[in-house]
């Protein structure tokens, strides 16, 4: 992981969206479902996050031509 800040910051964010989605799922209430859209969003925000390079590393730095 050579980008950690931009990695970090996207699995943390995703967590989050991810922990509501459970409490929602977990709260003994009925009436609340989870957000299919909402549980798409914090994966693929997760994802983009691991891929994403920190704005202060060059294309030299990760080897890319």
């Amino acid at each position: 992981m050579k980008s950690w800040k931009t990695s970090a910051a996207g699995i943390v964010a995703g967590v989050m969206l991810l922990l509501t989605q459970a409490q929602s799922a977990l709260d003994d209430d009925p009436a609340t479902n989870i957000s299919i859209e909402v549980v798409v969003s914090a994966l693929a925000m997760m994802g983009l996050g691991v891929s994403a390079r920190d704005g202060d590393k060059s294309s030299q730095d990760h080897e890319i031509r």
